[in-house]
């Protein structure tokens, strides 16, 4: 049969998209197989093969756009791989990497940039850059207020991360401020004698105790032994840790005597304790 040039043109073009689009599926596949044998791998704790693995899955992804997901996706796993060896300047490099990316495709605002802003924070975190670590926390906070509102239950971690950095670096009444909102949090979410709570109450009781500011520590401290005793019971390690902190914060008061009673019912459970795992 004669095929007229329109025709055949129509042809070629259509065998030229089908190669296109098979060898594309070809390159997903393979990139599939290196970054499952990857991650695979670094679940196992076999971080040479995981490396080899995770770098010929980011060849393959390298042939993606940098609107693929599949290229940060593998640009991260190669990020935690490094930082389970401690090789953190190449960690911190691919985590920068990817909140670059992330954030021309999606907008500086999107959750999917808070979690690279997060996962950079941590990273540098372990690094000691506190200083670093702040401006990146707050990044990740603003997005979670904006996207889910100032009350969420979630906010509470976001909250805390960045007291605590900001209690590193003395910023006490910026810290303080953070706590409080997230120990708020928690007793709207949870209840005011929920477990969950006294983890906050803890945090600013020691913070204030950082200050000095013993007898503002004292009620957080007293609320959290007693919903630790009802959680735990009376006899139980976390009561007796409850009871020393209490007792050290009544010591700095010179309130020695009530430190001394609280310190001998703490040392009588973890005699208990002790015994009890003989």
């Amino acid at each position: 049969m004669r095929i007229s040039p329109k025709f055949f043109g129509l042809v070629i073009t259509l065998s030229f998209y089908a190669s296109v689009s098979v060898n594309a599926f070809s390159q997903s596949i393979t990139w599939e197989k290196y970054n499952m044998a990857g991650t695979e791998a670094l679940a196992r704790g076999d971080y040479i093969e995981a490396e080899t693995q995770l770098k010929a899955a980011l060849k393959e992804a390298s042939n993606f756009s940098l609107e693929d997901q599949r290229l940060t996706e593998t640009i991260n796993n190669l990020a935690r791989l490094y930082r389970s060896q401690n090789r953190l300047d190449e960690a911190e490099t691919l985590y920068r990497r990817v909140l670059s990316i992330t954030e021309a495709n999606l907008g500086p605002e999107h959750p999917d940039v808070a979690a690279s802003l997060n996962n950079l924070a941590l990273l540098l975190y372990t690094k000691g850059k506190y200083a670093e670590v702040a401006p990146l926390l707050q990044r990740v906070l603003s997005i979670a207020e904006k996207t889910q509102g100032p009350e969420y239950p979630d906010l509470a971690p976001r909250l805390t991360n960045l007291a605590q950095v900001y209690r590193i670096l003395k910023k006490y009444a910026e810290a303080e401020s953070l706590y409080l909102r997230a120990l708020k949090i928690k007793e709207k979410t949870l209840g005011p004698e929920h477990l969950g709570v006294s983890g906050a109450l803890d945090n600013l009781s020691a913070l204030y105790y950082t200050e000095k500011k013993y007898a503002e520590a004292l009620p957080f401290l007293r609320r959290s032994l007693a919903i630790k005793k009802r959680a735990f019971g009376p006899r139980n390690l976390q009561v007796a840790i409850a009871l020393e902190n209490y007792a050290d914060a009544l010591q700095k008061m010179r309130r020695r005597a009530e430190a001394a009673e609280l310190r001998a019912q703490a040392k009588n459970i973890w005699a208990e304790v002790m015994r009890t795992k003989k």
